[in-house]
């Protein structure tokens, strides 16, 4: 649309003519700002004009609201320079002007004057420049003196020039842009108004639809696109209201006009950019809905093309195409039958040839998805025609079709002159589809199989296949039921994988049908038997296809069986075993209940019922494959659908042992099914139908298979009972129904299915009845003997061979039971056959049987009980370890016992380990009293069990009464001699033991063996704290004097000490430490030392240092400990205890030397400290003495300390 805001201009017309061109390249090269009101955003838009001579037929009529003719700025132009000239003609002329704009209202003018320096040379007379300019202002310019405007040689190049017609190039936008403001804001407000009053009578929409197309003429004159498109919506929103609202019952007087009968359906016409003859109709009132319709989307898709949104013109001719058939309902509009297929397929045409036009092949395909909607429906629309015109039907039209035909023709009119040289036209498309057969079924074709094309590009797979589906339909309408299958079955793909019941059962009826007249009786049947169980049906149609099954199958031929799956005729509910561990011995019988849920509307007699079983040949003895799907009481429960319609995957395990010890070296899974799931797809097999494999495989081949015969298929239970042959595992792998000719497969069961037929080796097993088995009392051991596929015979025993630590006493009962019986029995016929070997006779026992006896044992305690490896004796000693060992956990000590026996069933012995625990932990230690001497025994009861404990003897001297052990007794005896003291004492203990509860008969004895080295007292310490001189009392922070006497009770042996002689006089050195672990004490000075002791008896060395309290109170006298100074020359004779010495025996003294006491000055033969400086040699060492050699008196002693006295003074001023 070329239409532009019109300026007229009056004045000297030459001096408008030399200045036209630049005006019009010029103006429009800068934007302007636009404000408009009601807040609306602002826009930049560039200003056009359409520059003509001024006319007074120009200006606007009252009445007359048309704005593409209305006049938006009127300008003067003049250049006169001569005052006398301006007052006798040009100020005449320019009175008439404004009179005549006055008279029609007209406010927006302009004057403008151009100075010319030509004229000033030629005029000698002539007045400044400004004294014309400034007479018209005065004239004409009283209040509006910016509306006159003068230009200096706009035609010149300087920059004089330039900046003069710069500022009134600004000048004259502004004054076009507030005319434009001013009369749109005017217009709008009359527009709003009048369509204010559209509820009133007489009110017509298409005088108010002219009235706002003005409008949009406006905008669209402007390039404001979007605003003209907003017109057009409103208008297409409020006639769309209109129509909904009679069809709720409201109508409008002024919608009768569009009531009226369609008489010409030649479809919408987008090459114009005006479709002046239906705008015509429409000013007139005679449009029709689809004249308006089709007037006002061509003006819609023209304003989307120039907004460059080709693409939504397709959305939105989609919409328009479905919405105008709706109205025309609505308004209940006579339409010839096929009038509105003609021109809604005219109209997709015309839709798809306009974007075609205005975008290149690559944008198309690219956004296929826009048009394919379009094609679509063009093709639905073309299939009505087919059909309504008799150009589907293979007999073709009749006569009746042909009239038909004619009319719809008429109704096309003649050709449009844009269309009338393209070839490829949407009326010379139309017109030659239904001139024949032929030339449908040529474009019905081309367009569906463009359309379906497009929807695979862009992934729409579903509506590709429905179209797919239409087009099989048109093809079984034509006779082709070969074409017609493959698209069926491409659509069925989706109906299955997404679950649409309906449909799917309407296309398995199409199917069938197909089926049916090509003969293809293996897919008919199988989907006859689907057709069959679906409740989609009529009870009538499902026995019509149910007969059709049971027809062929009681033919008689000798064609091979067709195989059908049996999923479409029953339903495979559940499986029950019987027993519930699906677990059985050779011979025994396995009942398999199999819960079937016939789909068949009638019951079915099955000549026979096969299960194929796949055999998995295992090692004796091992145990059945996890069967996860199987409930505990022996039921599998089968889902209602298969998770996947591919073969289930069927999955065991394998393990590999090692040839030489039988170990496992590597377990893994293998898939037995391989072969069907690696296999390639049939895209052609119809679905739910059996592969070509599975139709020839013949189950009566299989070695392994379940039968059941004359099995009627009814809603219920069938039960099939069978005996297994050789060990093994079984699965479950198919299903098979003979009826007649046909079968029945179910070729997979998911979840697998497997049971199990084993053969075992005896086995015997020795268990203790509790849990722990005490050493030293008789415990009963049970005796479980599985006997496997071995079978007891009369005369058959165990040979248990004895030990002399663990006798067998004797048996009480028996009792054998296997699943089926169980069977108690008193027998005595345990005999020992010699001191080592003990038979136990059998009775006879059945295979696959449990027997079970007890027996009684007795463990004896050895007498020198095993002892941790960091427990010793209190003398020092380490025990000899014994094969017992030692529980930590529980304290109690371990003791294995091996049982070999000897069965009737092997040639071999079975060693079996029976773990006995000792009840109780032993310590002993020696204690002194200065020359006194006294053993305590410490026996601990570390188990659950209480026992009484008697006659308790050490050495068989002493006897104590009877008392009960339940945690610890303690038992002391005195050691006492005569003579010299024995170098070593060898003791034992005894006693008598029980349970609390059991008589004096079940005493058992328990005896405990130990050795006491070095036993007499060597040397006793004495100390004495005394406090300061002056002072009765200790007190805290006061030095006190600890004298400690070392006195010699015994001579030592050779091996206790080491002897130096000074002065004919033997000694021994000893070294003393002073500590306090309490922080009682603070030693000062020197707090160890070295001292030579004399030999002699009663010998005695006395030390003397100071200490200070710490505290007040009963302090305990500090730490006095004595130890044998061994110097760095001597061979000490280290006892084999070596926890007699201390921890850091081997520390040497020249490493101490440093240390305070050691740098401290002694009184006895101290170690000075100038010795460390010395080079390093071997170091002398200490060594502690034995468990009561050094007997100490300051252990339980205290001295009382009392408080430091208080001397401090504290004054206190009182005011």
């Amino acid at each position: 649309m070329e239409n532009k805001p019109i300026v007229t201009c009056a004045g000297d017309q030459n001096l408008f003519t030399a200045l036209y061109g630049s005006l019009t390249q010029q103006l429009p090269r800068e934007p302007m700002e636009w404000r408009r009101s009601y807040g609306r955003a602002p826009k930049m838009i560039y200003l056009e004009a359409n520059f003509v001579q001024f006319k007074e037929e120009l200006l606007p009529k009252e009445g007359n609201k048309a704005l593409l003719t209305f006049p938006f700025l009127h300008i003067y132009w003049t250049d006169c320079c001569d005052t006398e000239v301006y007052k006798a003609s040009v100020k005449e002329d320019m009175q008439r002007w404004q009179a005549a704009l006055r008279l029609h209202g007209s406010v927006d003018w302009l004057i403008a004057v151009v100075e010319s320096d030509n004229k000033k040379k030629n005029k000698t007379n002539i007045l400044p420049r400004t004294s014309i300019v400034d007479k018209i202002r005065n004239d004409f310019c009283n209040k509006q003196s910016d509306r006159c405007v003068s230009l200096c040689d706009p035609l010149k190049e300087s920059s004089r020039s330039q900046e003069s017609w710069s500022s009134f190039l600004m000048k004259l936008r502004t004054l076009l842009l507030m005319s434009f403001t001013r009369n749109l804001g005017r217009f709008e407000d009359d527009m709003r108004t009048l369509r204010e009053k559209r509820t009133e009578p007489g009110w017509s929409f298409c005088d108010y639809f002219m009235v706002q197309e003005e409008l949009a003429f406006v905008f669209e004159m402007l390039q404001q696109f979007e605003e003209a498109l907003v017109q057009y919506d409103e208008l297409d929103a409020l006639f769309t209201q209109y129509v909904l609202n009679f069809g709720a019952g409201d109508g409008a007087n002024w919608l009768g006009s569009f009531c009226q009968p369609v008489r010409s359906w030649n479809g919408l016409l987008l090459r114009r950019p005006i479709d002046m003859e239906k705008r015509d109709l429409i000013q007139r009132g005679e449009a029709s809905l689809l004249d308006l319709r089709s007037y006002l989307f061509s003006r819609q898709c023209t304003l989307l093309i120039f907004l460059q949104r080709p693409w939504e013109v397709t959305a939105r001719a989609l919409e328009l195409l479905h919405n105008c058939v709706q109205e025309l309902r609505l308004l209940e509009v006579s339409v010839v039958s096929g009038a509105l297929d003609c021109w809604v397929f005219l109209s997709c045409l015309e839709v798809l040839h306009r974007i075609e036009g205005c975008c290149d092949r690559s944008q198309l395909e690219a956004n296929s998805s826009h048009t394919v909607g379009l094609w679509t429906y063009a093709t639905e629309k073309l299939r009505s025609l087919g059909d309504l015109c008799g150009l589907v039907s293979e007999n073709g039209p009749n006569s009746e079709d042909l009239n038909k035909t004619v009319d719809l023709l008429a109704g096309l009119g003649a050709e449009r002159p844009e269309t009338v040289n393209s070839p490829q036209s949407p009326y010379k498309k139309l017109k030659e589809a239904l001139s024949s057969v032929e030339a449908f079924e040529k474009h019905y074709l081309e367009l569906s199989h463009a359309a379906m094309e497009m929807y695979r590009a862009i992934g729409r797979l579903r509506s590709a296949r429905l179209l797919g589906k239409s087009l099989a339909e048109f093809y079984m309408r034509k006779g082709d039921p070969q074409s017609a299958e493959n698209f069926l079955l491409d659509s069925l793909k989706s109906y299955v994988s997404e679950s649409w019941s309906l449909p799917l059962t309407h296309t398995r009826k199409q199917i069938a049908e197909c089926q049916k007249q090509l003969q293809k009786m293996d897919e008919y049947l199988q989907t006859s038997a689907l057709l069959a169980s679906d409740t989609n049906l009529s009870d009538e149609e499902r026995r019509h296809f149910c007969q059709e099954i049971l027809t062929f199958a009681s033919q008689t031929a000798e064609d091979a069986r067709v195989a059908l799956s049996m999923s479409s005729v029953t339903r495979l509910q559940e499986l029950c075993f019987r027993p519930s561990s699906a677990l059985v011995h050779v011979s025994a019988a396995l009942l398999l209940e199999l819960r079937l849920c016939s789909l068949m509307p009638v019951p079915v007699t099955l000549e026979h019922i096969s299960a194929s079983i796949h055999f998995t040949e295992e090692q004796p003895g091992s145990t059945a494959q996890k069967r996860a799907a199987q409930n505990p009481d022996g039921t599998v429960t089968f889902p209602a659908a298969s998770p996947a319609s591919a073969s289930a995957l069927e999955l065991c395990e394998m393990l590999e042992h090692s040839p030489s010890d039988n170990t496992l070296s590597s377990a893994g899974l293998a898939c037995r099914n391989m072969h069907l799931l690696m296999r390639r797809n049939d895209s052609a097999t119809s679905l739910d139908t059996p592969n070509t494999a599975l139709t020839a495989l013949a189950l009566e081949d299989g070695a392994q298979m379940l039968r059941a015969s004359d099995v009627t298929l009814s809603p219920g239970n069938n039960s099939i009972v069978f005996t297994s042959q050789k060990p093994g595992v079984y699965t479950l792998r198919q299903l098979c129904a003979t009826l007649g000719r046909v079968q029945l497969v179910l070729p997979h069961l998911y979840p697998v299915v497997q049971y199990e037929v084993y053969s075992q080796e005896p086995q015997l097993s020795i268990q203790p009845l509790t849990e722990h088995l005490l050493a030293g009392l008789p415990q009963q051991v049970k005796f479980t003997i599985l006997t496997g596929h071995y079978s007891v015979k009369k005369g058959d025993a165990l040979q248990l061979s004895n030990t002399d630590s663990m006798p067998v006493l004797h048996s009480s009962t028996r009792k054998q039971h296997s699943s089926e019986t169980e069977i108690f029995c008193n027998i005595r016929n345990l005999f020992p056959s010699s001191e080592k070997v003990t038979s136990i006779s059998l009775p006879v026992t059945p295979p696959y049987h449990t027997l079970e006896f007890l027996l009684d044992v007795l463990c004896h305690i050895p007498s020198c009980p095993a002892r941790m490896e960091s427990e010793r004796l209190t003398n020092g000693q380490i025990s000899h370890r014994t094969r017992s060992r030692t529980r930590f956990n529980s304290g109690m000590t371990l003791i294995d016992q091996k049982v070999s026996v000897d069965c009737p069933w092997s040639i071999y012995s079975t060693l079996v380990s029976l773990t006995f625990h000792v009840p109780f932990k032993v310590k002993h230690s020696l204690l002194s009293v200065g020359r006194r001497k006294f053993i305590q025994v410490c026996l601990q009861n570390v188990s659950d069990t209480n026992f009484r404990l008697t006659n308790q003897t050490l050495t068989e001297n002493q006897h104590t009464p009877s008392l009960e052990l339940q945690q610890c007794v303690f038992s002391v005896w005195e050691l006492r001699w005569s003579g010299v003291s024995p170098v070593s004492l060898h003791c034992e203990f005894s006693a008598s033991f029980a349970p609390a509860d059991a008589p004096d008969a079940a005493l058992k004895p328990y005896r405990y063996h130990f050795t006491l080295e070095r036993v007499s007292t060597l040397l006793s310490v004495c100390a004495e704290i005394r406090p300061a001189e002056g002072e009765q009392d200790c007190r805290t922070g006061a030095l006190c004097r600890l004298e400690v006497s070392l006195t010699r009770l015994s001579e030592p042996s050779d091996s206790d000490e080491e002897y130096s002689d000074t002065d004919g006089l033997r000694t021994t050195r000893l070294l003393y430490e002073v500590i306090d672990n309490n922080s009682n004490w603070a030693v000062c000075g020197k707090s160890s030392g070295v001292v030579s002791m004399p030999v002699a008896a009663m010998a005695t060395h006395k030390v003397h240092m100071e200490v200070m309290p710490l505290f007040a109170g009963h302090l305990p006298f500090p730490s006095i400990r004595l130890f044998k100074y061994l110097p760095h020359h001597a061979s000490p004779v280290i006892p084999p205890d070596t926890d007699s010495c201390l921890e850091n025996d081997s520390l040497s003294l020249d490493d101490q030397a440093e240390t305070a006491s050691l740098r401290s000055r002694g009184s006895v033969q101290s170690l000075g400290s100038g010795e460390s400086a010395q080079p390093r040699g071997p170091m002398p060492k200490r060594q502690a003495f034995g468990p009561g050699q050094v007997f100490n008196g300051t252990q339980g002693q205290q001295v009382l300390v009392l408080p430091a006295a208080d001397h401090h003074l504290m004054e206190v001023n009182v005011t």
